[in-house]
Formats: structure tokens, sequence, C-alpha cells
């Protein structure tokens, strides 16, 4: 992969630990059909994940795929990372690490036996690999936490990479197109003209030469022209209701209490709903669950850690519309525009710049913004919707401390 490439990526695609080079970054998708994995494969590569040609198939008790594209830099023949860790743990179904490899951070997140979307990612820089680590720590019940030494993070182990060597390695894959299952019958067709002419020229020695067939050259079709790509602020979650739903739902989860059980941090966000947890002080388990129960709230899991000391939980937080949210701001004016606010308002909305290599290659400019304050999500509906391309990526809240935490991107010219 060229390195003018890469630098301009916030993550990069491969490792190499002991003379073995690893495919990282993948995006993963579940796996319903494990017998006959193309058809999902192909979907996802036309419609997920425009311009992926490359796969590899975790299996197991929820199956998985993992998708990538060359022109990314992933190679055919790659053994993925994430497998060969995940195989060389056995039967640890949850664990959260980051890995200091020769190219970057590797981070990886495996939950209740599935690597999340995002959860196979080579950063580029080191802060970005420990915020989405420290951001994940808030999730309870974890039964394995990888990090480097350094870092000096509680209940956490030195990242051995020397487990890769011990798991599966299982190789990318490229994905069978129609444009290769057409070159298949273009090679036969060309093979079944020269067998023809062959034995038509042994017959015309031998035999009395019968009338010459007729072949018709075969007509392939212009190859169609790819259409516009579609632009990352066409289809982004609308902020409005990002905000609103999850304000309600940490609302419905605020208001259930149950005596000795102290609620943790809350976390929201459009995919995966709102995920929190009680800790227990003093009381039974029992009240706890009673408390769940009779609350009204309809919630999509419910785990219990193995003590029973901890019952962590989560719920949808309704339908979030899309929109087309086209950038309006260049990197400058945008970051004079978020320090002007903050000298108005006395907040502190701060901003990263980054970018966003599309499967096409396309580059795109975004700043990731980030903001605390004890005001709730409807208090900032209007402020940071006057930002055209924004979209809110989490909400978290801390009720012990009465902050609320904002994080999201805003797409520039």
């Amino acid at each position: 992969m060229a390195e003018e490439q890469t630098e301009e990526k916030a993550w990069k695609s491969s490792f190499t630990e002991d003379g073995v080079t690893y495919a990282a970054s993948l995006f993963w998708q579940p796996l319903l059909n494990e017998d006959a994995p193309m058809p999902e494969i192909k979907d996802a590569s036309e419609n997920i994940l425009e311009g992926a040609d490359l796969y590899v198939v975790r299996k197991g008790k929820s199956s998985q795929f993992g998708l990538a594209a060359s022109t990314q830099g992933f190679s055919r023949g790659l053994p993925s990372a994430a497998i060969a860790l995940i195989s060389s743990l056995g039967n640890v179904t949850s664990f959260l690490g980051v890995f200091k490899v020769d190219t970057g951070w590797w981070y990886i997140c495996f939950r209740n036996d599935v690597i999340l979307s995002d959860g196979d990612t080579l950063f580029v820089n080191e802060s970005d690999a420990k915020d989405q680590f420290v951001s994940m720590l808030a999730v309870p019940d974890w039964d394995v936490l990888f990090a480097p030494e350094e870092w000096q993070i509680d209940d956490t182990k030195p990242a051995d990479l020397s487990l890769l060597k011990k798991g599966l390695h299982v190789k990318l894959e490229k994905i069978v197109t129609s444009s290769d299952t057409m070159m298949l019958a273009v090679i036969i067709a060309c093979f079944a003209v020269i067998a023809w002419f062959g034995y038509s020229t042994v017959r015309d020695m031998f035999f009395q030469k019968p009338p010459e067939p007729v072949i018709t050259p075969i007509q392939q079709e212009a190859p169609k022209p790819l259409p516009p790509e579609p632009k990352p602020w066409e289809n982004v979650d609308n902020p409005v209701d990002v905000l609103r739903n999850c304000y309600l739902a940490t609302q419905k989860v605020v208001e259930l209490v149950s005596p000795g059980w102290i609620l943790e941090g809350v976390t929201c966000d459009a995919k995966t709903g709102l995920v929190t947890s009680w800790r227990r002080q003093l009381g039974r388990l029992s009240v706890m669950e009673q408390a769940l129960d009779v609350s009204g709230v309809n919630f999509s899991s419910r785990v219990i850690s193995e003590d029973g000391e901890t019952v962590m939980v989560t719920l949808p937080i309704g339908n979030v519309s899309t929109l087309n949210s086209p950038p309006e701001y260049t990197p400058f004016d945008l970051n004079n525009t978020i320090n002007d606010l903050n000298q108005a308002l006395s907040i502190k909305i701060s901003l990263e710049q980054k970018s966003w290599v599309s499967p096409r290659g396309t580059t795109y400019n975004l700043a990731v913004f980030k903001l605390s304050a004890p005001t709730g999500p409807l208090e900032w509906v209007d402020l940071l919707t006057r930002f055209s391309g924004l979209s809110v990526k989490t909400v978290t809240y801390d009720k012990n401390a009465g902050i609320w935490n904002y994080e999201g991107e805003i797409y520039e010219l």
C-alpha cells in the first residue's frame, strides 16, 4: 500500500507480528447461513460496504463475515487478526483490548461472542485507540481486558501478541462477482470455438467437407459506468432524533430505583440504543429484578453478572430518521465559529480534525466534537443543529456527577 495513501487515513489495514502479516480493520456483519455464505456476502458488498471485494468467515455460535476492499490495502491470503485472537482465547465470549503493533494501535471489541461492526480497527494514532477503549470501559462484565502496560489502567492484562500464533489463521478470499462469472463464460466459449475449429479441420482432412458452421461471435456488454458515489452526509442520523430519544430513554432508567442498587454510567447511540447497568451496594438481586419487571420499560436485553453484583440492560431508543445534511464550513471557518461559541456561552466544545477515505478512495474532511455539561440533550438541540453536516455519535450520562457528555462529527468542505 502506498505510503502517501496510508498517511491520509486514520486507520490502517494490516500489521506484522513474528513474521506474519495480519489483516485488521475489517467490517464485520452477522452471518445467517454458515453453509452458503456467499449470497449474504455479495449483498453486503453491494449495499453496505460498496467496493468490498474480499471477505473472511468466522464460524462459531454467532457466525460472522468480515469485508474489506483491496483498494484500501487489503490483500487476498492475509489471515484475519481478529479471528486468530478470538480463537486463541478459547471460551472467552467478551473481551476488550488494544495491542500496540508495528503500524499503530490495534483496537478489538468482542462482546457476547460477536465482533462489533467497528470493533476491529487498527488506529494510526494512540489517542484514538485509547479514547475508543476508555469509552467502552463503561460497559461492565468484560471477561478480559488487554491494554498496553504504559497506559496503567486497572484490571487490564498486558497486550500479548504471541496469542495470535495460537489461534486459527483464516485468510481473506476474493468475492466472486458477476463480472468474474462472465469472464469464466467467455473463456469456456473460447475453448468451445477452438475445439470446434480443431474438429472441423480433422474432418476436412479425412472426410468430405461439410458446409461450414456459422459461428456467431460472442457479444460482450460494455461495462456499465458506476453510479455516483454517495456522499457520507447524504444519509446521516438526524441529530434531533438522537438527542431527544436518548434523553427520553435515559429518563426511563434514571427513574428506575431499587434500594441498595446504584445506577452506573449510561451510554446511548442511534445504532445500539441505550446501555446501562446497576451495581449492588446492599440488598438482594431479586429486589432489583422485581424493579425491572414492574418498571414498564421494554428492555431488549438483560444480563446479570456471575456473582449477581451487576445487572446490565439495553433498550431501544425508538426510530431515528435520516437526512441529507451537506457541510457548510471549511476547517478554518468551523474552528473559528466553535471558538466564538465557546467564548460567547462560556462552554468548551473541543474539535479534532480527521479524514475518512471512502471505498472508492475519496477523502472526506471532518471534525470530531466533544462537549461535557450538566445540561441535558434537549438544551443543545438548537445549538448543535445549526451546523449542517453534523451527526451525534454517542450521548453518555453520569448520574452521580450530574454530567452529560456528547460526541459526534461535523463534515467539512
